[in-house]
């Protein structure tokens, strides 16, 4: 750095900041998560361009916007799948219910993630959950 130039993205005011617009940000597409939100209505939300909506999440998450909303909807899709205290679940039913609707991309994007399918993740889950029953039902 060069002497007498300050460094923005070190101060603490600007880290909470940019920390309080992603938090902003996650808030809503955590209240819209079924639907695709535009950049263009986040940055419009937090009040940034999208360069500094990208920014900020670069400083705060380590990525992009458009790729934390991916891993995230991945994420509560896993979960999904792999509650064994949910109701039976379907691969197509999860996936839509995060916005996924070309089913083959997202099993792609999934398998990279997560290293498996998902319908690896729910046949996995409905064994999981069949072996708890049959102990339940075993020990009486």
């Amino acid at each position: 750095m060069t002497p007498g130039v300050h460094n923005d993205w070190s101060r603490p005011d600007v880290c909470a900041s940019r920390r309080e617009v992603v938090e902003r940000a996650e808030a809503y597409l955590h209240a819209h998560r079924g639907d695709a939100v535009p950049l263009s209505d986040l940055c419009r939300l937090v009040g940034l361009s999208e360069r500094g909506l990208r920014n900020a999440f670069y400083s705060v998450r380590g990525m992009s916007p458009k790729r934390c909303m991916l891993v995230d909807r991945l994420s509560r899709a896993r979960r999904a799948l792999s509650d064994e205290a949910s109701k039976p679940v379907s691969v197509t039913g999860v996936a839509t219910a995060y916005g996924f609707y070309e089913l083959g991309r997202f099993s792609a994007i999934y398998k990279k993630e997560f290293g498996e399918a998902p319908s690896e993740t729910l046949r996995a889950t409905i064994r999981k959950s069949a072996e708890k029953v049959g102990r339940e039902e075993g020990g009486r």
